[in-house]
């Protein structure tokens, strides 16, 4: 697969969704992971990241005029131990509760599938990143309609074991803009990381549309101790 410009695939597509990247600095000491949520309608424009313990949750930047809070108020990142799981709904929390009791990441899914958004019937992606004693691993995956029909849900798991110093996987909700909107097809598109966490976060933030971008989470881990930095960028302030 031919790696592409992480800033080239989201100039490209005004309207991806929701996105996650997860992959590995050019030096190779930094596991890297970014989450980032556009909207078109006001309701989904209306949110913000906030930190909430190790992980972030949305929330709604002017409450007054929240409507629908079930698929836009959630937890996309949380964090179970040595593992970071980044997601695009509250498939973080079933995530994190089933592999706290001993779940894999694709058994943890197993009982979930797309959102009930028809006609979208949006994807499910997750992700989780698995850092210790030096050794860093990651895996994805997307639980998405059968081509716009509800009435099966397809589902696509992808394990990198030994992750590539400089590069990451990016897969995003939709492939553009549309009615309905066209869930993501094929494996992750695999893209490119660079090594300092304010540079790639000011590349993802100015790459995604302006109109329609809304809120970014950006976080370099260690994969010698596990410790970590973050960025969070808000349309909204």
């Amino acid at each position: 697969m031919e790696m592409k410009s992480i800033a080239e695939q989201l100039q490209k597509n005004a309207y991806p969704g929701r996105g996650i990247i997860l992959g590995k600095t050019p030096d190779g000491t930094k596991a890297v992971a970014a989450y980032f949520i556009m909207g078109r309608s006001s309701n989904s424009r209306n949110r913000v990241f906030v930190e909430e313990g190790q992980g972030i949750r949305t929330q709604a930047f002017d409450p007054s005029k929240l409507e629908d809070p079930s698929l836009i108020i959630y937890a996309p990142v949380r964090v179970l131990g040595n593992k970071t799981i980044v997601t695009n709904g509250d498939q973080t929390d079933t995530i994190f509760e089933l592999m706290d009791k001993q779940m894999t990441f694709e058994q943890s899914l197993r009982g979930r599938e797309f959102e009930p958004d028809a006609p979208n019937y949006t994807p499910r992606i997750s992700g989780v990143l698995h850092v210790e004693n030096g050794s860093y691993s990651y895996a994805m995956s997307i639980l998405k309609s059968n081509n716009g029909n509800p009435a099966a849900c397809n589902r696509f798991m992808f394990a990198y074991s030994t992750p590539v110093n400089g590069e990451a996987h990016f897969i995003h909700t939709y492939m553009g803009d549309g009615n309905p909107l066209p869930s993501f097809e094929g494996e992750p598109e695999l893209v490119d990381t660079v090594d300092d966490i304010d540079e790639y976060t000011e590349l993802l933030w100015n790459s995604l549309n302006e109109e329609n971008k809304v809120s970014l989470f950006v976080r370099y881990i260690n994969i010698a101790d596990g410790t970590y930095e973050t960025r969070i960028v808000n349309k909204n302030k």
